[in-house]
Formats: structure tokens, C-alpha cells, sequence
């Protein structure tokens, strides 16, 4: 147990935001909290693309670009994409991820509907990313761990998984499910078993929650090794072209 911690911990730091190696093929992550780098390695929040490192061959580059509370609306209005652009080249790859922050109709700097706008935008991104020559794969946004009072799990993003789905298929996009993914495994495990994969604060720790937090959106360090193991299985399981780089499966 105690290796596997060390090992959680430092793949946790292997992330990168800084410019790119061009030498190497680069894959981009683009996307929301779930996604993005936590800076605070203190704080035990972590997005699941700090542990995607963790699984891949550092032969293929990793450039997280995805941010706290950003939809694809937003991610676009303050000037991140147009940086994420500038560093992608001929032959990159780019994962977006987005629909948690999509959804919230009372911040109108955030919502995009999903019959609508939400579509919309994605098929943006990809003509964006194609018109760098390099290629564009969507993910669904993960599940939320939230159980009724018999136990069983609300989907609460179903609206925007269908989107994206559709939007990978009229695209013809590798799509990767991990609403599925990861709603599925919950349902399997159950409330009380899932608890340890989420971000659990405990009273008089942090200034921030003084009196602790309970949060069943954002993952600890397990739920974002977690996650990212689904992610790469789905890359091996499709036969991607970035299942190459995969070179192993468990930590």
C-alpha cells in the first residue's frame, strides 16, 4: 500500500502546462476541473489528467491545458483556447472534455444548452484543431457520485454525453464514453464503496473549509488514477493510434 501511494504521489507531479517539446507528438487535454492540474499538491483534489502520465510512455507529451470551472464556452471567451492553439502542431492530438460547467443555467459566462450551443461549440474545437492538422477526440465529462435514498445513481449529465456523442459521430471523432465509464463502475460498487475515490475535507484542516466538505464531483488521488485507467483501457480497447503509447495498465 505504501508504494502504491508513492507512486499515486508522484505521478500526481508529473504534469505539464509548459511549452511542448517539438520533437515529440503531443497529446492536448482540454476540459474542466475534473481534467485540470492542481497546483496545490497539499490539497488532495486532483484532475484526472495529473495521473495520465502515470499509464503512458513519455514518449508521447502531455499538455494539460484544462482549468477549474470552465465550460466550452468560457474556456473559449477568456483567451484559453486561442493559447492552446498556438502550441498544438501538424500531427497532435487533443482530448476535449467539457459539460459539468456546460450545465449551470444561472452563470450565464458558463452555460451553453445542450441542444444548441454546447454542440455547437465542440464542432468548433475540431475545425479549429483539423485546421492545425492534427486531430480531435472527445470524451464524455465523468459521472457525478450522487445516490438517491435506495441507493441508486442519478445521471445527471446525460443531455450532454448524448451531445457529444452525436457531435463525435457527425464528425466522425473517437469518442470516448467516460460518462459510461464511470457512472457504470459506480453503480457496480455502490454509494458507500465509491466514497473513497472523491474529495473528502475534514474539519480544521483548511482555511478554505473550516468546517470540512463533503464533494462528489472533484477526485482524490485514487479517483483520479481511477479515472485515467479507464481512459487509457478505452484508447487500447478502440486500437487508437495513442494506444501505442500506453505501456502499462495498473500502476
Amino acid at each position: 500500500m505504501k508504494k502504491l501511494i508513492l507512486s499515486l504521489f508522484f505521478a500526481a507531479t508529473a504534469f505539464s502546462a509548459a511549452a511542448q517539446d517539438p520533437t515529440r507528438t503531443t497529446l492536448h487535454l482540454i476540459g474542466d476541473s475534473t481534467m485540470s492540474i492542481k497546483p496545490n499538491l497539499a490539497y488532495p483534489e486532483r484532475g484526472w489528467g495529473m495521473l495520465l502520465p502515470a499509464f503512458i510512455s513519455p514518449e508521447l507529451e502531455i499538455l494539460n491545458h484544462a482549468a477549474n470551472g470552465r465550460s466550452t464556452k468560457r474556456f473559449i471567451d477568456e483567451g484559453r483556447w486561442g493559447k492552446a492553439l498556438s502550441e498544438m502542431k501538424e500531427g497532435d492530438y487533443v482530448l476535449i472534455q467539457f459539460g459539468h460547467n456546460d450545465q449551470k443555467k444561472s452563470d450565464p459566462a458558463r452555460y451553453a444548452s445542450a441542444e444548441k450551443d454546447y454542440p455547437a461549440y465542440l464542432h468548433r474545437y475540431i475545425k479549429d484543431i483539423r485546421d492545425k492538422k492534427a486531430t480531435p477526440l472527445i470524451a464524455s465529462s465523468i459521472c457525478r457520485r450522487h445516490f438517491d435514498e435506495q441507493g441508486n445513481l442519478k445521471h445527471t449529465l446525460d443531455d450532454y454525453v448524448n451531445a457529444a456523442r452525436k457531435v463525435a459521430q457527425e464528425e466522425d471523432v473517437a469518442f470516448f464514453d467516460m460518462n459510461k465509464h464511470t457512472c457504470d463502475f459506480f453503480e457496480q460498487e455502490g454509494d458507500a464503496a465509491t466514497v473513497r475515490y472523491f474529495l473528502r475535507i475534514p474539519p480544521g484542516l483548511y482555511t478554505r473549509y473550516p468546517d470540512g466538505n463533503e464533494d462528489n464531483t472533484h477526485l482524490n488521488t485514487l479517483g483520479a488514477a481511477l479515472v485515467a485507467q479507464f481512459f487509457i483501457k478505452d484508447l487500447k480497447a478502440q486500437q487508437h493510434p495513442l494506444a501505442k503509447y500506453v505501456y502499462r495498465e495498473t500502476l
